[in-house]
């Protein structure tokens, strides 16, 4: 009889433990809430994210990465003291990992320092300037006006104001720095609040797209979105607009997605009179990706940063031709890395060509001419305006790298917009090309993809991570 008595609470024992593995295996994991939605084809693409993946981690980031260690594209010139246009500051971010390290003169190489080489190569500039002459000589008048000139000076700036998606004073401010950035890399930096959370509101909320009627009220307890049956009356709205519109949310979804990874992955873990310690931060990347934490929202996030991958991957193969003109050059001073790192380049951007399931930017404004046209003026300016809200970020570590990635996005959307000029970009280097790129817009361009490239690399660990904390 015991012996019956101890079999039957073996057995339901063992019965027990089985239900509690199948409740286990039946609950949603955290890392299916985070991922759920992110595989197969992405919205208004023929792409998919299995793809993307391994196109990015296998072939280009890697490369991508050594590219950006270099002199030229490590460097980036920054006015970090711009007061905010749109609110009066609360004062600057005190907390010690806000800070930003400028470069004194000495770190930065001469060929980056000399405005001469802001475009071209000493000899491309040579070259210009002997076809300027030529076509002087052969001109009817050359006298002009000096009301005249300052006219055409005037048209000249018109002309490339109108090309530009993000302000570009900074190249010409002289509070302007620069700064090296791998020495001030993008991480963790105690920034948050309703502060932080006012740029982001400011961002999705200031544009002339979005109607009075849905609201993204202030979070006051970070960088994290709405929630709940607000975050979802958004995307109801957003799914129901046209394809432009949508693209212009998403874009800067992904941006913002692709910044809290980063934030995520190179978290402060631990920090003492001996070291600090960075790393991924799984509790972070949950509380700002997992669906339930977030009202359904963080996968929608996730998907928008693959979005973001495609438009600057796309970006990047259109303007191949424009790099591969003789008298553009990455210009440091040091010719033999320089060519080393112009092959390199080149050698990115074909293969960024090479990939085999583009976005299709034909179908952004492929309806009425007219209505095309407002539509891209709006767009611009709209992201116009999101580029003068990074001066409002109070962490300077947070404002650097928010200013880059937003230029460079601007750049990747001058890129796409300019798809006639560079086409007819000149086959010889006795003509000046209409479309143009500053030093400033290239270095912007290829590390605001670095930063997104990083960030689908990052999902990677996320995935592992998450997986073993089962």
């Amino acid at each position: 009889m015991e012996q019956c008595v101890v079999k039957v609470k073996l057995s339901g024992s063992i019965f027990l433990l089985f239900l509690l593995l199948l409740l286990l295996l039946l609950l949603p994991q955290a890392d299916s809430r985070c991922f759920c939605q992110l595989s197969g084809n992405l919205d208004d693409c023929a792409c998919d994210v299995e793809t993307i993946d391994a196109f990015n981690n296998d072939q280009l980031h890697p490369k991508l990465q050594h590219l950006l260690e270099s002199d030229y594209f490590r460097f980036y010139k920054v006015n970090l003291e711009k007061p905010c246009p749109f609110w009066a500051d609360s004062g600057r971010c005190g907390l010690r990992l806000c800070a930003v390290k400028p470069c004194s003169p000495s770190d930065v190489p001469e060929g980056i320092r000399s405005s001469s080489h802001n475009k071209y190569s000493a000899e491309a500039n040579e070259q210009l300037s002997e076809c300027e002459k030529a076509e002087r000589l052969g001109a009817v008048d050359v006298s002009l006006s000096e009301e005249t000139r300052e006219a055409l000076q005037d048209w000249n700036k018109h002309d490339d104001e109108a090309e530009r998606f993000c302000v570009a004073d900074d190249e010409e401010s002289p509070d302007s720095q620069y700064v090296d950035l791998l020495l001030n890399p993008e991480r963790y930096t105690g920034y948050k609040g309703p502060e932080a959370w006012q740029i982001w509101n400011s961002i999705y909320e200031e544009n002339c797209f979005k109607p009075y009627t849905v609201k993204r009220p202030l979070n006051p307890t970070g960088f994290h979105s709405s929630t709940g049956s607000e975050a979802r009356t958004f995307y109801s709205w957003l799914e129901g607009q046209c394809v432009e519109k949508r693209a212009f949310y998403r874009l800067v979804s992904g941006l913002h997605a692709s910044i809290n990874i980063h934030l995520s992955a190179r978290y402060l873990l631990d920090d003492n009179w001996f070291q600090s310690k960075w790393g991924h931060n799984v509790l972070e990347f949950k509380q700002r990706f997992d669906s339930e934490l977030t009202g359904g929202e963080g996968p929608k996030r996730l998907r928008s940063l693959y979005f973001l991958y495609l438009i600057e991957l796309r970006a990047l193969a259109k303007a191949l031709p424009f790099f591969q003109q003789p008298s553009v050059q990455l210009y440091t001073g040091q010719p033999d890395q320089d060519r080393t790192h112009k092959h390199l380049l080149l050698d990115i951007l074909q293969l960024a060509s090479s990939f085999p399931l583009h976005f299709d930017e034909a179908s952004l404004f492929a309806g009425d001419e007219k209505e095309a046209a407002k539509l891209k003026e709006d767009i611009r300016l709209s992201f116009l305006n999101i580029s003068r809200i990074m001066d409002c970020v109070g962490c300077f570590k947070c404002r650097l790298w928010g200013k880059l990635q937003t230029q460079g996005l601007g750049t990747a959307l001058k890129v796409l917009f300019s798809e006639r000029q560079i086409e007819a970009l000149p086959k010889s280097s006795v003509q000046q090309p209409a479309f143009q790129l500053s030093r400033q817009e290239i270095v912007s361009l290829l590390n605001a993809f670095g930063r997104i490239s990083t960030s689908i690399r990052e999902l990677q660990n996320f995935r592992s991570l998450l997986v073993e904390e089962r």
